[in-house]
């Protein structure tokens, strides 16, 4: 039987803050039987650049990205971020909507996927085999795995068919966390107070760990959590499923 090939892309806050994350994906994708390929030529996505308005230096980014992931041997492109993949999908159009390079986008498109989409949409899986973790878990919906790719129910379900894991929903649980890149710097008071209503919400739910697909509301939770001694922790899905294995 062929393994599926996967080409991962590691986003700039995974590789620079949370590289274990970017290997905890690694190690449950090859647990599940898949041939993982990296190519270090990799960089952003652009995403930064592009939500601060930056749209021509987003836009080399973006080719750059298209350059890296378009080739003949280039198969599924999985990520550990929904806000990436988000990314790719809603504002690569209007980039490349006046370019040459527009069907070659869409071709890419199609294969870029979010880490939990992966399995559960190509591979199919549902359940990590002999995956166990007694702890008691809250999930927080980011808004760019919701609003953007629809992400809700995946992550759920892997979580749910860890042996062992209990996973509770908290109040408010789509409700955004405050970071929003630069809204978090521009908006710092409004950006903390979100922040201390979703770890409030999460501490209410009597859960010890709050688990999101992306490291950028985590990092920003996390921050939250620190700073007022709080009897929480964070942790990516990726890493929720690699303790388990």
């Amino acid at each position: 039987m062929n393994k599926t090939i996967v080409d991962i892309f590691i986003p700039c806050f995974i590789d620079q803050l949370y590289p274990e994350t970017g290997l905890n994906m690694v190690k449950v994708l090859e647990k599940l039987g898949c041939e993982v390929r990296y190519n270090p030529n990799q960089s952003c996505c652009g995403q930064p650049a592009f939500n601060a308005g930056f749209i021509e230096e987003s836009s080399r980014v973006a080719h750059k990205f298209l350059k890296d992931f378009s080739n003949e041997e280039t198969h599924y492109i999985v990520s550990p971020s929904a806000s990436c993949v988000g990314m790719v999908r809603n504002a690569y159009p209007d980039i490349f909507v006046t370019s040459s390079e527009f069907t070659n986008y869409r071709n890419l498109e199609k294969k870029v996927m979010e880490f939990s989409e992966f399995l559960i949409n190509v591979l199919q899986v549902t359940k990590i085999p002999d995956a166990t973790l007694p702890a008691k878990i809250t999930y927080h919906d980011s808004c760019s795995a919701l609003r953007e790719c629809g992400i809700k129910a995946g992550p759920r379900l892997l979580l749910q068919n860890i042996s062992g894991l209990e996973l509770i929903e908290m109040d408010d649980s789509e409700t955004c966390c405050g970071f929003g890149g630069t809204f978090a710097v521009k908006f710092e008071s409004i950006s903390a107070a979100m922040a201390e209503q979703k770890v409030e919400n999460a501490l209410a739910s009597g859960a010890e760990y709050i688990v999101s697909t992306d490291t950028s509301c985590l990092m920003h939770l996390q921050a939250y959590i620190k700073k007022n001694n709080k009897p929480l922790k964070v942790l990516h899905l990726a890493d929720v499923l690699a303790k388990a294995i």
